[in-house]
């Protein structure tokens, strides 16, 4: 797993952090200086959390678990979708729904619900609708996509959410806690990371910054599931030689154990010569 540089955090300008006005004072202890009135966040302290949060994300994946990214700020949407596609793991850029964790039941009835518009267009039933049905059902569709989209495949609740910026996301770091689920997120000088298990102070609102360390979390995640894979590959080629050890066992035991048809040949008694006197 790659470790993120000093460098590459200074050049995507994850130490600016907001107006000393606007700074929550639980912040202090990773801010570094003061400059024209901004806080500059402690890029060492960065560095630092962001190797925890990867270690720990990496044996969610690496368990076979999921994340749920949270990122519905405009310069995050795109990034973070993209970004979280590649190791197919959920993740909400739309609004977020009340109750996504806390009512998942009733999210799952949208998602089947979806489902059975899917089922209907494939079936003859389909053509019988007129054309404003459809056309009412086929939008009622987009709305469910655009929504609930990303998330269709997910049977269960996350293992984890990963937030860009928790100030927009209140009501999702809300349903976390309540549900006791662990949230790594990123957090600038005006954001109070008390609120979640493994904070990253970071500038939330820089696109480069969000990719940084959004990519970073992905790599971890990337790096978890190979791991999860060789381990399974290598369990799978452990019981097919204890397999192919126990076969050869048996067939070895089922000769020794087979009787055989022919009958053992009989000594002849030696023929005793009579002596003539």
């Amino acid at each position: 797993m790659a470790k993120v540089s000093f460098d590459e955090l200074l050049d995507a300008g994850v130490h600016f952090g907001h107006l000393r006005r606007k700074w929550n004072p639980n912040m202090a202890p990773y801010i570094f200086m003061e400059r024209n009135g901004i806080h500059i966040i402690d890029l060492y302290k960065t560095q630092a959390k962001l190797e925890e949060a990867q270690n720990a994300i990496k044996q969610i994946a690496k368990s076979g678990r999921r994340v749920l990214f949270v990122a519905t700020k405009k310069q995050a949407k795109t990034l973070v979708s993209d970004l979280v596609k590649k190791v197919n793991m959920p993740y909400v850029t739309e609004r977020w729904p009340g109750g996504m964790l806390t009512n998942f039941a009733t999210i799952r009835k949208a998602i089947r619900k979806m489902t059975n518009i899917d089922k209907m267009s494939t079936t003859s039933s389909w053509n019988n609708l007129s054309k404003r049905e459809r056309l009412q059902i086929t939008r009622e569709r987009a709305k469910l996509e655009k929504n609930l989209g990303s998330i269709a495949d997910m049977s269960r609740l996350p293992a984890a959410l990963f937030i860009v910026d928790i100030n927009k996301e209140k009501i999702a770091v809300a349903e976390a806690r309540k549900l006791n689920i662990p949230i790594f997120a990123m957090v600038d000088t005006n954001t109070d990371p008390t609120l979640v298990d493994f904070a990253i102070p970071a500038n939330d609102d820089a696109s480069k910054s969000i990719f940084l360390i959004v990519n970073a979390a992905v790599e971890a995640i990337t790096e978890g599931l190979s791991e999860r894979k060789l381990a399974k590959d290598k369990e799978d080629i452990e019981e097919a030689k204890v397999e192919e050890t126990e076969a050869k066992a048996e067939t070895t035991a089922e000769v020794e154990e087979k009787p055989t048809d022919a009958k053992p040949k009989r000594k002849r008694k030696p023929v005793s010569k009579k002596v003539e006197n």
